[in-house]
């Protein structure tokens, strides 16, 4: 099975010229008069396989980082570390990264500091959304204090002082996610796109997208429209893009998906004590050596390891461990 690398021409559409991520990512949910699509990233691998299948932006996930790391997604994991993992998401796909950046992390002063670090790591975009210090996820209980209107607007205020263009700034709204009105939530787009804000994400935790296309409705586009269909996927895309919606986030079924095979797996072997029975149901090792281009490695040694040897324990070109260090 012959796979492409991430970073091949052929498998990229977007990667063109000399273009900034958050140029691209603009193109994408700011600029487009086609819906677009990101799909979920939380590691190196998922990245590159989500671009190998032709996805030509990345969601990281503030859930799904949060998971593969052990934690929940309640701000336990650290800006530090996300900004870690999405330098390694980018790495690994050479695709324009919106980043999930929870609600900065604190104030503004952790907010622009989180944008300016994610800029230094590749990202092209970062969202925030309206909620407390610490968050929690948005479909965890029934309590999701909102931010203040005006303090929040200062968060993002201080993420475009500092990052100007160089990061497409989307807003997230979680009023719907508390229990609040349309009206409330269309107050606050307004608010954030007066703050600066590139696009608007609007979150709904209900089984259908009644919501949403109220907030559409209401908002008449001033700017673009992000939307998770997490908990109304059956929605069908069509009906997005009768509503002008900008962009929908796949926030975590990669995660998700690998988190169910791996306890299938898990499971089966333990009971089975042996992996013969798995074997063919899982990927096989040269398609993990393809995907991540192990290949390039080897014309890489041709290229500069002309003469490319493995000195044996004996080499007397090796370090002598045997007498005292000097």
């Amino acid at each position: 099975m012959q796979v492409q690398s991430p970073s091949d021409p052929a498998n990229r559409r977007i990667h063109v010229g000399n273009s900034s991520p958050a140029e691209r990512m603009r193109s994408q949910v700011c600029c487009s008069s086609e819906l677009s699509f990101l799909m979920e990233a939380h590691d190196g691998i998922s990245a590159a396989i989500a671009a190998r299948a032709g996805f030509e932006g990345l969601w990281a996930s503030g859930l799904s980082i949060a998971s593969s790391l052990g934690y929940r997604d309640a701000n336990e994991a650290s800006w530090s570390q996300l900004v870690d993992v999405v330098g390694r998401i980018v790495d690994s796909s050479q695709l324009p990264v919106l980043v999930d950046g929870d609600g900065g992390f604190g104030n503004f002063n952790n907010a622009r500091l989180l944008a300016r670090k994610l800029r230094q790591s590749g990202a092209a975009g970062v969202a925030l959304e309206d909620s407390c210090f610490p968050k929690t996820n948005s479909f965890v209980g029934d309590r999701h204090p909102l931010a203040d209107i005006e303090e929040f607007s200062g968060r993002l205020r201080a993420v475009k002082d500092t990052v100007a263009d160089d990061l497409i700034l989307v807003a997230r709204i979680e009023s719907l996610i508390a229990g609040h009105e349309i009206d409330e939530a269309i107050s606050r787009a307004h608010a954030y796109a007066d703050a600066g804000s590139d696009a608007i994400l609007i979150h709904s935790r209900r089984s259908a997208a009644d919501e949403i296309f109220a907030f559409t409705r209401a908002w008449q586009n001033r700017l673009p429209v992000v939307i998770v269909p997490t908990k109304y996927y059956r929605t069908p895309v069509s009906a997005y893009r009768k509503a002008h919606i900008a962009t929908v986030i796949w926030a975590n079924q990669s995660m998700r998906a690998a988190m169910a095979a791996m306890q299938r797996v898990c499971s089966r072997i333990k009971s089975e004590e042996n992996t013969a029975s798995i074997e063919p149901t899982i990927a096989a090792l040269d398609e993990l050596f393809a995907l991540l281009n192990y290949d390039e490695l080897a014309r890489a040694e041709a290229r500069y390891l002309p003469e490319r040897r493995r000195p044996d324990c004996h080499d007397q070109s090796s370090i002598d461990f045997e007498g005292p260090l000097s």
